[in-house]
């Protein structure tokens, strides 16, 4: 068990396949289904934030005199391993592979359909 004064080390980051900017679909969760483009990625976490799914409210008190409160609605994050990369030319979600191109440069590309992403 840790003392208050020990500390748990953060972990290692993971290496993700999904980019900020990607198009994922939620293939998990009570959002399953939806579609939206990651924000943000997390890789020690190993947790992505996606635009318009997950959403959570917060209801801040006012920080100055004659201010109101307010109730603001904001994305939280969501595994990894609840999205999956959807390819908006040929609608469907697919696992990304990591190769090297015949040049010696890393790209990624659909397992399902071989379509390019970079």
């Amino acid at each position: 068990m840790l003392d208050a004064k020990q500390t748990k080390k953060p972990s290692l980051p993971v290496k993700m396949r999904i980019r900020k900017g990607d198009t994922v679909q939620i293939i998990n969760g009570k959002e399953k289904g939806k579609t939206g483009e990651v924000l943000k990625t997390m890789p020690i976490e190993n947790r992505v934030v996606v635009k318009g799914i997950n959403l959570r409210t917060r209801h801040l008190k006012p920080t100055q005199e004659g201010e109101s409160g307010r109730i603001v609605t904001e994305e939280a994050s969501l595994h990894a391993s609840n999205v999956m990369f959807y390819s908006t030319q040929k609608k469907v979600a697919s696992r990304i592979e990591v190769f090297i191109d015949k040049d010696g440069s890393k790209k990624r590309r659909l397992k399902k359909t071989g379509e390019l992403i970079d």
